[in-house]
């Protein structure tokens, strides 16, 4: 794996300022080397995103806001361990995702967000275990939401 930075650099990725806290909780917890990241959504820079899958929005939206959270789980990593080269491994994603009564397409939409970890961290170190969850509601009725531990140096 080379440096991150050229990574996302070459790629165009850039990491938004990390989203503020929604409520009584740790946005990061480090223990040992395994970093707990708490459900990030997929507001970036005042970007707002409201409804359900398969109603108000398609798969290919879905894959968007996934990868949008996947830049606020990254820029809180970020600042808690001052750089993400020393990310050993993504090990588990938590994808939820507020869907119609009819859509099963959780999986595709999570693919957004563990896509773009292959995409920085290469297929190895990048590609979680994963889980993605229909929900009936997202707090703030968002569209997504995904938690995410990684292992560290």
């Amino acid at each position: 794996m080379g440096n991150v930075y050229d990574i996302m650099k070459e790629k165009n990725i850039v990491l938004p300022e990390p989203p503020p806290k929604g409520g009584v909780y740790a946005p990061c917890r480090i223990v040992g080397n395994m970093a707990y990241i708490s459900g990030c959504g997929c507001v970036i820079d005042g970007c707002e995103a409201a409804g359900k899958l398969g109603r108000e929005y398609s798969v290919e939206q879905g894959q968007v806001f996934a990868r949008n959270c996947m830049l606020n789980i990254l820029a809180v990593l970020q600042r808690e361990i001052g750089d993400l080269n020393r990310v050993k491994s993504a090990v588990k994603l938590l994808a939820f995702v507020a869907s119609d009564d009819a859509f099963y397409q959780q999986p595709q939409v999570a693919n957004g967000a563990s896509g773009l970890l292959g995409e920085i961290f290469g297929q190895e170190a990048g590609i979680p275990t994963r889980s993605a969850i229909g929900v009936n509601a997202l707090p703030g009725n968002l569209p997504v939401e995904i938690e995410a531990i990684f292992e560290i140096e």
